[in-house]
Order: structure tokens, then sequence, then C-alpha cells
């Protein structure tokens, strides 16, 4: 089965890098999903944003996106981010209380960027 190399890139570091058989994000252009020989592109990623990298064997990788550009090249997949995190590495507690602290205050960026962390996290808005 055909792979294609990915990597998650945040600011302040390389939050994952790996191999996989699609990778499916929300662009401001809609959703996307990537296979191996996908012609080149450069989109930029919808505000609040989970990008889902499926892997040979039935593995699932996600990760919140905050801001930034996913690009594909005949090397690979890679999504440039603000800010990225693993589903793994997400407190759910901590991006509910984020969530309702935004719906308060009626800040809209930081209520999706909450509900991104809780989706990628598999936890309902």
């Amino acid at each position: 089965m055909a792979e294609l190399h990915v990597e998650v890139v945040a600011v302040e570091r390389e939050v994952w890098s790996g191999e996989a058989v699609e990778v499916i994000a929300r662009t401001t252009e809609g959703e996307l999903g990537i296979l191996p020989g996908h012609a080149p592109l450069l989109g930029e990623l919808a505000a609040g944003a989970t990008v889902r990298i499926l892997q040979a064997g039935g593995g699932e990788v996600l990760a919140a996106v905050h801001g930034g550009f996913l690009s594909v090249t005949d090397s690979g997949v890679t999504v440039l981010a603000e800010v990225a995190e693993l589903a793994d590495d997400i407190d759910a507690a901590r991006a509910r209380t984020a969530l309702e602290r935004a719906r308060g205050e009626g800040d809209k960026d930081a209520e999706r960027r909450a509900q991104s962390r809780l989706a990628a996290a598999g936890q309902s808005a």
C-alpha cells in the first residue's frame, strides 16, 4: 500500500512525523482528503481545525491545529500550524473550561480553539 510522509509542525516544535495512507484536514476552502500521489497544493487551515492522519493497519493520529497551512508536495504532507496538539496530549477538562470561559466572554476564536481541542480528544462540545 502506498504511503506518504506526514509532518505536523507547530511554531515551537515538531509535533508528529511519520507515514500515513491518508490525511484529512479542513481548510478555508473545505475538507480535503490527501492520498499518496495527490497533486501539489497549499491550503490555509480553517480556524480550529482537526487534522486526521490515517495510518496503514488502521491506526489514527488526531491533532487540533490553530492557524496555519497544509502543504502537499511530491515529498509528502506538511501541516504548518501556529499551535498544534495531539489528541493524547489534550486535557479535555481544561479544554472544556476554556470553552465555557470563551463562550462567556464572547471570544469566538478561543471558542473554536477549545472546540477543536475537544473534538481531537474525542469529546463533544
